[in-house]
């Protein structure tokens, strides 16, 4: 659990809910159900294992966040997914509410590895490509696991593959945003296999977006072209030049591609011992506190 104030609110909330759901707890040290609520909350914290962050903030001295979420009794919950808030409570529900409450937004929970299924620090490309497809093959419910042999493939260069071993879930991509984002990469590859002379489109697009820097279409056509090339931080340059000129372009999908690159081009978590807090990507939190700060503005 962390305490929130405006000068964190940005890096705890809103970057940290780029890649975990974060929900915030508005209370008042007077509050008496906010007392019974809170120990509930950093319960189910700890029982979920990494699968939501809590964040409090109180509401009397930060009323510029109560403000901002029109909070008008307390205790009320709030939860938010990508930079958004997309639910909430209020009252001090019992715990049995609670987890039903995360349940319905919270991806399921995975089971760990035996130690002697874990794979060796040193492995062969086809026998971690083996690897992926055998979790899939062995629960085809796993949404990780797919995101991440669909994504093996497709960083492989492998499309075909990848297109095949998405087709069952392909109709959650409007539920699962990590199922989105894969949609979106292959979209992006798709455009480029479709563009007709690909040693000029690029030159292309700078002499357009020269003429005019406000050619967002152009802007995103010029993202996707990198982004197919896993050039990822030219593509998420050009998709920012975007959002900072307008953060709602194009029904939003200049900042959901973004989103879809950070996804992409995040690695896997290194392993660490128990109570550690495994490193952040470099690249990826540079680029996550730079969206943040056009969202907020």
């Amino acid at each position: 659990m962390i305490d929130v104030t405006v000068a964190n609110f940005e890096e705890e909330v809103i970057a940290a809910s780029m890649t975990t759901p974060v929900l915030i707890d508005f209370w008042a040290p007077w509050c008496g159900p906010c007392k019974s609520l809170g120990p509930i909350l950093e319960k189910v914290e700890v029982a979920y294992e990494g699968r939501f962050k809590l964040v409090k903030i109180d509401s009397d001295k930060e009323q510029q966040l109560g403000a901002a979420f029109g909070i008008k009794s307390i205790p009320t919950c709030i939860l938010m997914v990508n930079g958004q808030p997309i639910d909430g409570f209020q009252g001090a529900l019992p715990e049995g509410k609670i987890k039903e409450f995360l349940d319905k937004h919270l991806p399921p929970a995975e089971e760990l590895p035996a130690e002697d299924e874990l794979m060796p620090e040193e492995v062969t490309p086809e026998a971690a490509m083996d690897k992926l497809k055998a979790n899939v093959a062995n629960d085809p419910t796993n949404e990780s696991a797919r995101f991440e042999l669909v994504k093996a493939l497709l960083l492989g260069g492998d499309t075909d593959a990848a297109k095949v071993s998405f087709a069952p879930v392909i109709a959650q991509t409007t539920t699962v945003r990590r199922f989105d984002s894969l949609k979106r990469m292959m979209d992006a590859i798709d455009f480029v296999a479709a563009c007709a002379d690909k040693n000029g489109v690029l030159a292309e697009f700078e002499a357009r977006i020269v003429l005019n820097k406000r050619d967002f279409e152009t802007r995103f056509d010029k993202a996707r072209w990198h982004m197919a090339h896993q050039d990822w931080t030219a593509a998420l340059d050009e998709l920012l030049d975007i959002l900072m000129r307008d953060k709602t372009w194009g029904e939003d999908k200049a900042r959901k591609t973004y989103i879809a690159i950070l996804d992409i081009m995040e690695t896997p978590k290194p392993k660490v011992a128990d109570g550690q807090i495994p490193p952040d990507d470099p690249v990826v939190a540079t680029y996550r506190r730079r969206l943040s700060s056009v969202i907020l503005s």
